[in-house]
């Protein structure tokens, strides 16, 4: 069945790909004067949809052009925002991440590197968008994690509703949730602080 899908997945975007002109590199969108490009949306589209495990079509053009101009753009305010700090990502870190990735997926790396190729999408794409998730992760761990708590409440909580967890796990949960309404709070900050414009 999951070769089945992976076959599916390869001949679709297939398809779809020439539609895109992947050559074209006029700006799309200035974010504190750094540039996004119409080809860093193309690439993000194709790799979106690939990832989602969904077919671009007239359809949904629209609304995952839009999502990914969305991403793009927070992305883009995050790595200015990285920057600033002294964030390095080592090839281990990097490599657990992947596995991660690919423990989760209906696909494997092979056939995902295949479908990579026949949409003209360079493996290091894929690379530079996990390593930007662990710094990101890095940066905002370094700056708040010492703010978090929990409590044995919280932990007993969670855990009556996933009995097969260990406490351990669910802290960890409890932490990470902490950790991401920070990283949303940051993100919203740097958006209503930055000078964007669309071309």
């Amino acid at each position: 069945m999951k070769s089945l899908l992976i076959i599916i997945l390869i001949q679709s975007f297939f398809l779809n790909a020439n539609a895109f002109n992947t050559n074209d590199h006029r700006i799309a969108v200035l974010v504190n004067d750094r540039l996004i490009t119409s080809y860093d949306v193309v690439q993000r589209m194709k790799l979106s949809a690939i990832l989602s495990g969904i077919d671009i079509t007239p359809e949904n053009n629209n609304q995952l052009l839009n999502s990914v101009m969305d991403e793009l753009i927070k992305e883009n305010l995050k790595n200015q925002k990285l920057n600033e700090f002294d964030i390095s990502v080592s090839e281990e870190e990097y490599l657990n991440q992947e596995l991660r990735f690919f423990q989760n997926s209906p696909i494997n790396k092979e056939n995902l590197i295949k479908i990579f190729e026949l949409n003209d999408i360079k493996y290091s794409v894929f690379k530079n968008y996990l390593i930007d998730e662990i710094s990101w992760q890095k940066l905002i761990s370094g700056m708040y994690y010492r703010l978090t708590s929990t409590s044995d409440i919280e932990i007993e909580e969670i855990i009556m509703k996933n009995p097969n967890i260990s406490k351990k796990v669910a802290r960890e949960m409890i932490v990470q949730k902490q950790l991401d309404l920070k990283s949303n709070k940051m993100i919203r900050d740097l958006l209503d602080e930055a000078t964007i414009e669309y071309k």
